[in-house]
């Protein structure tokens, strides 16, 4: 199914320039842009996997990972093809390119009806960059929205801030995956540069989007105490409340390092919880990590086993031993 896509503009006859992204691809008839899903048809910029998906199933919303969003929910999670990066490490390649993946038609209607079959009160835009979809995205949301569901992404947050601005009215939740403090890591081994990923956390903020973050060690990479310190000390400049994934790598696609050590997972565990309130650690066994606790007088507030969550000492978004308001979005 083949769409024309938004926020492109035409060089000559043929040529055209996507704007979606910060790539700013200059693409000629005939051709995909960085993404592999955006294609310029004769002068007309097509989005090619507009109500296609690669997957559409239910989720824990923990697995996203959102812990604070709706805890011990289930929440239906669709995804697409194509990526506006192209990391080393990347967990999904198979979804880098659509040639490669078998797509099923799901218009943003349909979508928004299974949700409601599956008695799901959100969709998920996930697995693979849901950016590259923005339009399918987009349509998706804002019917899902008038039907009274939350929406939630999982992204890179690699964007261009007008299309942005239209969607984020629809946007509940977003867990953004900020993969270095350093714009070096992010041209070398992601392909893409960190300045547009933190206008985009910034702006979320801004809208009032619940955000959580994920930052997955990669061994000799940008698993440093310094690497550390720094992506901690711009997210405190932030705000102290939002939580920090800290996830362990597996090697995977062009990345041959070895697993993340446990002792650096500690150890990035240790920092990050000096200066946020809410640290946890992925991908990785054992408790470290894994439970909320109130960060006034640490009563246990969710306990957590693998995608599972049960609430304690937690109600209406307040702590229920002290009083704290916590940062959790809630029934």
């Amino acid at each position: 199914m083949k769409k024309e896509a938004l926020y492109y503009e035409k060089l000559n006859d043929s040529d055209v320039k996507c704007l979606l992204c910060p790539h700013q691809c200059l693409i000629k008839s005939g051709k995909s842009g960085f993404c592999r899903v955006r294609y310029n048809s004769r002068g007309v910029l097509e989005a090619t996997t507009y109500g296609l998906v690669s997957a559409a199933g239910m989720d824990p919303i923990e697995k996203k990972p959102l812990y604070h969003f709706y805890p011990g929910s289930m929440i239906l999670s669709l995804g697409q093809a194509g990526c506006s990066f192209h990391c080393d490490f990347c967990q999904n390649y198979h979804m880098l390119n659509p040639a490669d993946i078998p797509l099923k038609e799901l218009s943003p209607e349909d979508a928004v009806k299974m949700a409601d079959q599956r008695r799901s009160d959100a969709i998920a835009y996930t697995y693979n960059e849901p950016w590259v979809g923005y339009e399918y995205v987009l349509d998706t949301a804002e019917t899902a929205h008038a039907e009274g569901l939350k929406n939630v992404l999982v992204t890179n947050g690699y964007y261009m801030q007008e299309p942005f601005e239209n969607l984020a009215p629809f946007i509940d939740a977003m867990n953004i995956d900020l993969k270095s403090i350093r714009d070096d890591f992010y041209k070398t081994v992601s392909h893409g540069e960190l300045a547009p990923v933190k206008r985009t956390i910034e702006r979320a903020l801004d809208s009032g989007i619940h955000i959580e973050l994920t930052n997955l060690l990669i061994t000799n990479c940008n698993d440093s105490p310094d690497d550390i310190r720094k992506l901690v000390e711009y997210i405190a400049g932030l705000d102290p409340k939002i939580p920090l994934h800290l996830s362990r790598y597996h090697p995977a696609y062009k990345m041959t390092a070895p697993p993340t050590p446990q002792s650096t997972l500690s150890t990035a565990y240790r920092i990050a919880s000096d200066a946020l309130n809410y640290v946890y650690l992925g991908n990785v066994a054992g408790r470290e990590g894994t439970d909320t606790f109130c960060p006034k007088c640490d009563a246990l507030l969710v306990s957590r086993s693998g995608f599972s969550a049960r609430r304690h000492s937690l109600d209406a978004g307040k702590c229920t031993e002290c009083g704290e308001r916590v940062n959790f979005v809630m029934e």
